[in-house]
């Protein structure tokens, strides 16, 4: 059995396609098509479901899967461990993320690339948070910087909490509202709100917020960017609530305000998570020694100065 083939079977696996799968592995349909053939006789099951196209894998290839890409995982990792043992860490670090956690990864990889100079650092944004843990579990990712909750079993993953996730009302600087010092959910409901979608986990904390503000958000526009949201609320007809943490990103633009938000004063924990496996990959520890290290909390749970005011 030769790694090229699990890698071959986890390609396909991702891709649910031949030619895809083929591609992404630099190699010819016919090549790949017939390495896995060689692999189903190695291990005497059907791994691929074959018809006249891709049909998905049997019940034994999606087993077999598993294993291939905890092997392939292991095998990097080890790699990754003797180039550290040798010179330095070298490789590269797959780092997923929460939409609002932006700013967050960003204070970790500065001080990680400045430890590590000969790692180069690939970060996923915009993922959410049921796809950040599979691709964990999955070995697609080494680290994310994700929501704390209960689905983030100690069982499976291992976690350093960061900051914690607080709210703004973002609105213009000519509304009432803006000449507040907060502002609460109960009256942000009442503004021609735009939000996040309900498909995001974001956009799930605000409508659990209004919940507990005994009120419900009934926004007029939605949209999958944050960036958008600042796009509306300049216009002077929306208001928006965003994270704190997006306003070290974007900062409040002239002729908005943004105001904290109150009854309740409420905040999710946010953090770094590591699949929890023995021995521990060398990138995720290296990465958890710095967010151990880095004080991501002072630096975003603080409402960045408003040059309006």
């Amino acid at each position: 059995m030769l790694f090229r083939q699990l890698e071959y079977l986890v390609a396909l696996s991702r891709e649910r396609h031949f030619a895809r799968a083929a591609q992404a592995c630099y190699v010819s349909q016919p090549a790949l098509s017939e390495a896995l053939r060689k692999l189903e006789e190695e291990l005497d099951v059907p791994l691929v479901r074959r018809g006249r196209k891709y049909e998905g894998l049997t019940p034994e290839g999606e087993r077999i899967v598993v294993w291939a890409q905890r092997i392939l995982a292991d095998r990097d990792a080890l790699k990754d461990e003797v180039d550290a043992l040798r010179g330095g860490l070298t490789g590269r670090i797959r780092i997923g993320s929460v939409p609002t956690a932006s700013a967050a990864v960003a204070h970790l990889t500065g001080p990680f690339c400045a430890a590590h100079p000969l790692v180069t650092v690939e970060v996923r944004a915009d993922m959410q948070s049921v796809d950040i843990l599979r691709q964990l579990q999955n070995f697609e990712l080494d680290a994310a910087v994700t929501y704390l909750r209960e689905d983030v079993s100690e069982q499976f993953f291992h976690t350093v909490p960061l900051y914690r996730e607080r709210h703004v009302l973002l609105l213009s600087a000519d509304d009432d509202l803006a000449r507040r010092t907060t502002a609460t959910w109960a009256q942000a409901a009442r503004l021609p709100l735009c939000l996040l979608n309900q498909g995001m986990q974001g956009r799930r904390v605000l409508d659990e917020l209004f919940a507990r503000a005994g009120t419900q958000a009934s926004p007029r526009l939605e949209t999958d960017s944050v960036a958008a949201l600042f796009a509306h609320v300049r216009t002077g007809r929306w208001a928006s609530i965003v994270a704190q943490a997006w306003l070290h990103v974007f900062g409040v633009p002239p002729g908005m305000r943004a105001v904290p938000l109150v009854e309740p004063a409420a905040s999710v924990p946010v953090g770094l998570v590591v699949a929890a496996r023995e021995p521990e990959s060398v990138m995720a520890r290296s990465l958890t020694d710095i967010a151990r290290t880095t004080d991501v909390a002072t630096a975003l749970e603080r409402v960045p100065g408003d040059p309006g005011r």
